[in-house]
Formats: C-alpha cells, sequence, structure tokens
C-alpha cells in the first residue's frame, strides 16, 4: 500500500478536523496515511512516502497585528536543510498534493512557491467571507476531463501569484465581487509533480462529492494510476 503524508497545523482553521477527513478520503484510494504538525520531522522523513499532502497554515505570522497572540505557538521558518530536502523529494520524482492555506506557508521562501506552483501575494491577494460558490473546470486540462461544475460552501482565493509553468485547472466564482478566479493548478518541476487546490477551508467542503471526485482525478494525475475507490 502507498504511503501519504500530510502535514497540517496552524490558525483560524479546523486543521485537525480537515486532515482527519483527507486522510479517510486519500485512504479510500489505496493509501496509507499519517498525519503530523511536526513540519521538520515529518520532511527528514519525507523518503519513506509516495505522496506528500499539505493541509497547513505555517508561516512568519508578521502581516497584520491580528497574528500577535498566536506567534509563539505558530510562527515558522522552515530550516534550510528541510528546504533542501523538500525540493530534493520533488526534483526526483516526488509528488504532492496540496490545498487551502498552503499556498500562504514558508513565506521566506520563495523555492516553496516553484514547487507548489504559485503562492499568496500579500499585496494582492485576498478572500471575501465563507459564501456559496460556483466551481468549474477549466476545459484545456487534462485533469478536469469529466469534472462538473458544481457549487460548494468555501473561500475563493483572489489573485494568487501563479508559476509560469503551472497549468490551471479549476476556477471558482465568488458572489461577492462577481468575480472568477483560478483555484486549481497542476506543476511539474523537474521529474516531480504538485496539484494545488485552493478549496478546502473546512471538512464540509472536502466531503462534497464534487471535491472527492477532483482529489481522486488529483491522485490520478499525480501516480498515473486509476484508482477503484474502497
Amino acid at each position: 500500500m502507498k504511503k501519504n503524508l500530510i502535514f497540517t497545523g496552524g490558525i483560524f482553521h479546523p486543521f485537525d478536523e480537515t486532515s482527519k477527513t483527507l486522510s479517510k478520503i486519500i485512504n479510500s484510494f489505496g493509501y496509507e496515511s499519517e498525519i503530523t504538525i511536526d513540519i521538520e520531522t515529518g520532511i527528514k522523513n519525507i523518503n519513506e512516502f509516495d505522496l506528500i499532502t499539505f493541509n497547513a497554515l505555517r508561516w512568519r505570522m508578521l502581516n497584520h497585528e491580528k497574528y500577535i497572540p498566536y506567534i509563539d505557538e505558530w510562527q515558522f521558518s522552515l530550516s534550510n536543510e528541510s528546504r533542501n530536502l523538500l525540493e530534493d523529494f520533488i526534483k526526483k520524482g516526488g509528488k504532492m498534493l496540496a490545498f487551502h492555506t498552503s499556498s500562504i506557508c514558508f513565506d521566506d521562501w520563495d523555492g516553496w512557491s516553484k514547487l507548489l506552483g504559485g503562492k499568496w501575494d500579500w499585496d494582492k491577494s485576498y478572500h471575501p467571507p465563507i459564501e456559496n460558490v460556483e466551481v468549474s473546470p477549466l476545459k484545456n486540462h487534462s485533469l478536469s476531463k469529466n469534472i462538473k461544475n458544481f457549487q460548494t460552501n468555501d473561500e475563493v482565493y483572489h489573485n494568487l501569484k501563479i508559476e509560469k509553468n503551472s497549468q490551471p485547472f479549476l476556477s471558482a466564482r465568488s458572489n461577492t465581487t462577481k468575480e472568477d478566479h483560478i483555484v486549481g493548478w497542476t506543476c511539474e518541476y523537474k521529474k516531480g509533480k504538485t496539484v494545488y487546490n485552493a478549496l478546502g477551508h473546512d471538512s464540509e467542503s472536502l466531503k462534497n462529492p464534487y471535491m472527492i471526485d477532483i482529489i481522486e482525478k488529483s491522485l490520478e494525475w499525480l501516480s498515473g494510476d486509476k484508482f477503484v475507490k474502497n
């Protein structure tokens, strides 16, 4: 059975719940998942896993005074050793699935954007409150083949900064701003592959049958395998 490591933890999100939900969903497609909030130790053991999943919000937290009460517990800067290990894992053919706040992580490391395929831009990116949103596949991507339009309650990240070599496959429309924004893309870095999905604020979003279908197709794109759901 393939092994998956889920990195989790952070503020303002139900990470314990969503990581358990992700574990259940991903395991239904033939994986055995472990969950860790210890980013550094997890990365040291990264080569034991076939897939890594990021569902975390770990960064320096210097962007607003509202983060000050949480800095002692959650402020984080990835060590140079872990940066090298993570990049090495991906470029040698590693697979990464990442959700929602992953684009905000590791804000002092430009290499993270290259591995993830994009990032949160503190000068431009933002999101309206959770709302009912319309999600649409972008038909020019093989991953989005047979994905249908659907509605879900989630946050639509606006104006993420996407790397030039990333390939968008999913967009969502905010009822608040009446704008469509890219919320999903794939990225290939050397021999490695990443799928990023900006949705998934909570378990309600992740358990949406259409989201589960997208997660399945994301895993298929990463591995090249077709799955029979357990």
